[in-house]
């Protein structure tokens, strides 16, 4: 008997917020395939894994590092689905000075709209979403309606389960210390160094 399909898809700056705020930089080196498989039942494969964010352009040491860490999670079969930022004009409510923020655009569509097409054109038999955003909750529950027969789930990052009551359960921290990419990956004639920022502190 055939295993069952699992796709994985992960909201990825919900995920990198929830990892900031536990203090361990190292984590943010982390492997989301490797991670996803922990996440299985038995007689479940993965499938695929997407990881849906956007690059803070303006950041250069950030996009740097952003970059470096997609072509690591490509090197091990993550799909890179990207959005954008878009500025966004705003005003100190304090002191009237007036600043342009950076507000992250498209990532919630996508996961919704990949999540929609993979379960209709039957390329998963059950879905995780990884994520604490409620605004996805209602992607989920269409997708499961009209995806007959698939199972869909959301699946909170650390210590983020409260923010979402339908989030099935929580990615533990010993998940993460356990699924980390190495320091070096040779990929496509390249290698991927692992940034001095998310080294793993000294023992």
């Amino acid at each position: 008997m055939a295993a069952s399909r699992v796709s994985i898809y992960i909201d990825g700056f919900n995920l990198y917020h929830a990892i900031d705020d536990l203090g361990e930089n190292h984590l943010k080196w982390l492997d989301l395939w490797a991670l996803s498989e922990t996440l299985i039942r038995p007689g479940e494969t993965v499938s695929a894994v997407k990881y849906f964010s956007a690059y803070a352009t303006w950041m250069p040491e950030g996009y740097r590092r952003h970059q470096r860490y997609i072509a690591a999670l490509e090197a091990k079969g993550v799909t890179f689905i990207e959005g954008r930022f878009k500025e966004k004009p705003m005003q100190c409510k304090k002191c009237g000075v007036r600043y342009i923020a950076h507000e992250e655009k498209e990532t919630d569509v996508n996961i919704g709209v990949h999540l929609m097409a993979d379960g209709l054109k039957d390329r998963f038999d059950r879905a995780l979403v990884i994520s604490a955003d409620t605004d996805l909750n209602e992607a989920v529950t269409l997708a499961k309606a009209e995806a007959t027969g698939k199972q869909i789930a959301i699946v909170a990052p650390p210590k983020r389960k409260g923010r979402n009551s339908n989030a099935l359960f929580e990615v533990t921290v010993n998940r993460l210390r356990r699924s980390l990419l190495p320091e070096q990956i040779v990929w496509d004639g390249k290698t991927i160094i692992r940034p001095a920022e998310y080294d793993p502190p000294a023992i």
